[in-house]
């Protein structure tokens, strides 16, 4: 068990390691699944890497739980990989961290977030918090020196014209990053490290699109979408996006 001084007394974490049995009930119930927008399901390249995560590295995944429900109400996933700590060695997003942790599994030595979920009803109650924190913890207890996050920005959905290193500047009046996510990074000691126009790719028929938007996508050309954080590109019937991140580095 993770233990954090700052979690509430009715809180307990565990790796998936530690409780492999609510690990595979909640794989199997999903009931993160709302979390996400429906067409993050559907990256070219997450299944491979996001598949990989157990059992090969169950001590590097959480799972937070309600006691007094005997219920997961929250769930990290990371993934270790190798880098030299220089900005050009770091990955383009999260795609290529997970393809680079799969392609050389060898000597890993930093730990990438890969995603903080939060059932939508016990959002704001501090649970994200407790997920970053206990990744650090998990990242220390195996010896790896440093934990990065591709983060994606919450309210980047609004904006999504607006460039990712222009938004990635913004700030609010007390100096922390604009974006409430951002926010509860930084608000742990992370810094920003460098913004990421093309981090997940997701390429599909225009068909495939118009069911994950719920919108008519008539013609060849760029639209925004509700719950998108930048544009979709469409031409010769298939629908094109990038989703950007920013790439934050916590302190261990």
């Amino acid at each position: 068990m993770i233990a954090l001084a700052e979690a509430p007394s009715w809180i307990a974490v565990f790796t998936a390691s530690e409780r492999p049995d609510l690990w595979d009930h909640t794989d199997k119930h999903d009931p993160f699944h709302s979390v996400w927008p429906e067409y993050n399901h559907h990256g070219n390249h997450s299944n491979s890497y996001f598949g990989s995560l157990y059992p090969a590295h169950a001590d590097l995944q959480v799972l937070v739980v309600d006691q007094r429900e005997e219920r997961v109400v929250a769930r990290g996933r990371t993934i270790p990989f190798r880098w030299d700590g220089s900005l050009t060695d770091l990955p383009s997003g999260i795609d290529a961290v997970g393809i680079r942790a799969i392609e050389q599994p060898d000597s890993p030595n930093t730990l990438s977030a890969l995603a903080a979920e939060v059932l939508p009803g016990r959002q704001g109650e501090g649970l994200s918090s407790i997920l970053l924190q206990s990744m650090a913890s998990m990242a220390r207890r195996r010896g790896l020196t440093a934990l990065v996050a591709p983060v994606r920005p919450s309210s980047k959905d609004r904006y999504p014209v607006t460039a990712i290193a222009r938004y990635a500047r913004w700030q609010t009046a007390g100096g922390l990053p604009f974006d409430p996510w951002m926010r509860v990074h930084a608000r742990l000691g992370a810094s920003i490290v460098r913004p990421e126009p093309r981090s997940m790719e997701i390429s599909a028929p225009v068909a495939d699109w118009e069911r994950w938007v719920d919108m008519v996508l008539p013609d060849d050309g760029d639209y925004v979408f509700a719950r998108g954080l930048a544009p979709l590109s469409v031409a010769d019937g298939i629908g094109r996006y990038w989703e950007p991140n920013v790439w934050m580095r916590h302190p261990l």
